[in-house]
């Protein structure tokens, strides 16, 4: 194909999902990632595309929100593994909150075999993965059917909201940055995933490495109320990823990665070196320096398990790893 083709469907691509990233414009145009980076730098020099995170999106600074049918060919080797990571930190027994999106809904279909488990959400498509787990009981919110993601929306949903308590909150968004936290593009699924946090003691954040350093419109979720993000490792030369996990690291996230770039699932970063182990065998969170916030009423455990691996490891591990990431 020549360039002038390549670049001609990348940006059919791009304007066709709103973003996209270079690990899967790489294969569709069937050429490396040094190639397609070189053509997303030419196209962005036109004006025709901005840069992001290991991505493209549409030029005007703030991505819009795809619909469900294009984020859910977005990054799906990433999301796999990520829901296979991030399905290793619920319990057995546990009540926990699962927002909206396709991350979120690849963690649904791993948590039907979760015993005694309760999941409030507000997505259709995380209830219907848990449709038919007899051990697993699904409680759904109220509210107005938003039809571009399957979620329930709007003052019912809200106030369906008000009053629970759970001990964890999984949610996703359309970006990720240290400065604002995790965001979307549309205000009524903002102001519900605002509600889900509310009633959890903890909150994880499911974002693959191209959602890291966008920033979208509305604020859903403060970086100081981020417990801990799962992602997948940024590929190699992404340097603003990279920035962007140790931006995230130095405010008191706990990062855990899914290893390999298309996500060897089930894995965590393991130490400086960048070893992985197991996550259903040993699971494990890269420390992170300084304190954490404390939530009343919630989250012992896992603190107490990051806790101890600051003793283990030693505050500066996380910098050393997401560093590694950056000569990588």
């Amino acid at each position: 194909m020549f360039a002038a083709e390549r670049r001609q469907l990348i940006l059919e691509m791009v304007r066709a999902n709103g973003a996209v990233s270079l690990r899967e414009l790489a294969r569709v145009v069937q050429t490396s990632e040094v190639t397609v980076r070189r053509d997303v730098r030419a196209l962005e020099a036109e004006g025709l595309l901005d840069r992001r995170h290991g991505g493209a999106v549409l030029p005007g600074g703030f991505t819009r929100e795809s619909g469900f049918p294009q984020k859910s060919h977005l990054a799906t080797a990433e999301k796999t593994a990520i829901a296979d990571l991030a399905a290793n930190f619920v319990e057995e027994g546990e009540a926990i909150v699962v927002g909206a999106g396709t991350t979120t809904q690849e963690l649904a279909r791993r948590l039907a075999r979760v015993p005694g488990l309760t999941v409030v959400t507000n997505s259709l498509l995380v209830a219907q993965a848990l449709a038919h787990a007899n051990r697993v009981e699904v409680v759904m919110t109220g509210g107005t059917l938003r039809g571009s993601n399957y979620a329930l929306v709007g003052s019912g949903a809200e106030q369906s909201l008000h009053g629970l308590r759970v001990s964890r909150a999984f949610l996703s968004g359309a970006g990720l940055t240290a400065e604002r936290g995790l965001s979307t593009s549309n205000m009524l699924s903002a102001s519900v995933d605002r509600a889900l946090v509310q009633a959890a003691a903890e909150v994880v954040v499911l974002a693959d490495h191209t959602k890291l350093g966008t920033d979208t419109m509305f604020q859903t979720v403060p970086t100081d109320l981020i417990t801990r993000l799962v992602t997948d490792e940024p590929p190699a030369h992404d340097d603003r990823a990279a920035t962007e996990l140790q931006a995230l690291a130095d405010q008191g996230v706990q990062i855990a990665v899914a290893g390999g770039q298309g996500g060897s699932a089930g894995s965590v970063a393991g130490g400086p070196g960048g070893d992985s182990v197991p996550a259903r065998q040993q699971r494990r969170d890269v420390p992170v320096p300084g304190p954490r916030r404390q939530v009343p009423g919630g989250g012992g455990q896992l603190r107490s398990a990051s806790a101890s691996m600051l003793g283990e490891q030693g505050p500066g591990a996380e910098r050393a790893r997401v560093a590694d990431l950056r000569r990588r």
